[in-house]
């Protein structure tokens, strides 16, 4: 029988903080009482925003916190052609159609063209206009030759229609409205996501179910932030024939405005405490995971 195996997924763009912390320590205990394991990996896709230096600084702030986890670390941007499989597969399974609209188009499109009420996803943003999944066949072999700059977005609605049954997870934590147990996921609301771009060739979205499958994890255990993204995560999952882990969604340690901790807002990072002589101790009972 496979051990229950858990996972830590920083991304190395910036300093580890509370919340941070907080997620691994979770997860460590977490492993522990199930005799689990408890993996490392290094979400680096961006190679723009992520550099040796903060993964450096991610391996000795867990170090310091104490944390052991197996060997070998996974690094996403060794692995480009893990998810460039599984993008070919949907591909070619006629589920996914590349994406021409520029930022400015997209933005035009919204203003001048975009039916009244547009819906936009659980974060807030605008879902992508139609206009790419309806082009004829033709156009878009024609523009794909040209080698006009796309990106590959999921068609949700196509996808949908391949399944028996509307996905869904097991949730051993709470979503943002107390959500637990069964939850129906609504991959619709988050409209034709992307997959890849010519930036970054794989999404977080796709690299995270690759990730999961092919590392074995069973239990996945993330800040709440995450609790919606779920559904594009389960129907990826479904349509790739991925195994599905359980997800445990936890609370987020907020700072004084109330508002997540964040890398780009320059929250305290456990360095920082660190020098200024904080101990392991005192972040376990500031987070009290």
């Amino acid at each position: 029988m496979t051990a229950p195996t858990f996972r830590f997924a920083p991304s190395p763009n910036g300093e580890l903080h509370l919340g941070h912390a907080y997620s691994a320590l979770l997860n460590a205990r977490m492993a522990g009482e199930v005799g689990g394991r408890l993996l490392l990996r290094i979400e680096d896709i961006d190679g723009e925003r992520c550099t040796p230096d903060f993964e450096r600084s991610i391996l000795a702030d867990l170090a310091w916190l104490g944390l052991e986890w197996e060997r070998p670390v996974r690094r996403q941007s060794e692995h480009f052609d893990d998810y460039a499989e599984a993008l070919r597969r949907l591909i070619d399974a006629g589920l996914v159609y590349p994406a021409f609209m520029s930022r400015g188009e997209v933005r035009a499109w919204l203003t001048d063209d975009a039916p009244a009420g547009w819906p936009r996803d659980p974060d807030g943003v605008p879902l992508y206009p139609p206009r790419d999944r309806l082009m004829s066949m033709g156009e878009r072999e024609a523009r794909l030759s040209r080698g006009e700059s796309h990106s590959w977005r999921l068609d949700v609605e196509a996808a949908l229609a391949r399944l028996a049954r509307r996905p869904f997870w097991t949730e051993t934590g709470t979503g943002p409205g107390g959500e637990t147990g069964p939850i129906a996921a609504d991959p619709a609301a988050w409209g034709d996501v992307v997959l890849a771009r010519k930036d970054v060739p794989a999404s977080y979205h796709l690299c995270v179910v690759v990730d999961d499958a092919l590392q074995g994890v069973t239990n996945v255990v993330r800040g709440r932030d995450l609790f919606a993204a779920t559904a594009v995560h389960r129907l990826l999952q479904e349509l790739l024939g991925l195994p599905v882990p359980s997800y445990h969604h936890h609370d987020l340690i907020l700072g004084e405005d109330g508002r997540k901790l964040s890398k780009s807002r320059g929250d305290t990072g456990l360095r920082a405490l660190r020098e200024k002589g904080y101990t392991p101790a005192d972040i376990v009972r500031m987070t009290g995971p």
